[in-house]
């Protein structure tokens, strides 16, 4: 699929993003990204994703200068009155991706890069690892409100006005990164991760992910309130019978989408 391949093991989707030489990108590459999350969120027999990138150069060096989405020559009314929609568009779909999705993040993450990663529910990063919101250098602006998810609002607002950038053992001191590894373990490390989710009930799973989604910048309260409903939702279906069944009888559960 263009600039994306997607690999199954087992319940979890490989994605791939490869665009040689440092995987920058461009209009296409942003929809191929759309596209693989848009039909991964319907297939049943994924649990988990991990999202990764070909190479050791980068894992997504952000906008590719060469191309310019801002060009309104031979473009369509709806991309001439907003060129950033592609861009969005690959992000909300790896945002409210239903299951879980792991980030293996295998050389710098710059930019649109940045903000994919911090899209990402869980972070696994390569030991030469790094990250930065650097569009300020290049006459451009980034995505400062992912930016903030991932390591604060002043650590956030100190990466995006001095557009520097930072090593992955920064990230994981404030809490970001999960884990840095070793780049030849790298996809070992994230696959453990999602093995580990994938043996969850796949309702569970869909249920948390998109409870989450729906509490982030909410009042206390209200979240909480929120995710209250969706716990009476889950204990609806036969899954969430069977996952106290299995958990008192000291047994694998046997999920039935049910």
């Amino acid at each position: 699929m263009g600039d994306v391949t997607v690999e199954h093991r087992g319940f979890v989707a490989i994605v791939t993003f490869c665009r040689p030489p440092v995987n920058a990108t461009d209009e296409a590459s942003w929809a191929d990204i759309a596209s693989t999350f848009n039909q991964l969120a319907e297939d049943k027999d994924v649990r988990a994703v991990v999202l990764t990138a070909c190479g050791d150069r980068a894992f997504m060096a952000g906008q590719d200068l060469r191309s310019d989405p801002w060009s309104r020559e031979g473009k369509l009314p709806s991309a001439i009155v907003d060129p950033g929609r592609p861009v969005r568009d690959a992000m909300w779909a790896v945002y409210d991706c239903p299951v879980p999705v792991v980030a293996a993040v295998n050389g710098p993450a710059i930019g649109g890069g940045l903000a994919m990663v911090a899209l990402c529910d869980i972070i696994i990063a390569s030991e030469h690892a790094t990250f930065g919101a650097t569009e300020i250098n290049v006459g451009l602006l980034g995505a400062s409100a992912q930016l903030s998810r991932l390591v604060g609002t002043h650590r956030a607002r100190e990466m995006f006005f001095l557009g520097e950038i930072v090593p992955a053992a920064e990230l994981h001191r404030l809490g970001g990164v999960r884990e840095v590894v070793p780049a030849a373990t790298l996809m070992e490390a994230a696959m453990a991760v999602a093995t580990t989710l994938a043996d969850k009930s796949p309702i569970a799973l869909r249920l948390a992910k998109e409870s989450m989604n729906r509490i982030e910048g909410m009042p206390m309260k209200e979240g909480y309130r929120l995710e209250q409903d969706y716990t009476n939702r889950l204990r609806g279906y036969e899954d969430s019978r069977e996952a106290r069944r299995a958990f008192l009888e000291k047994r694998r559960p046997d999920w039935g989408w049910r």
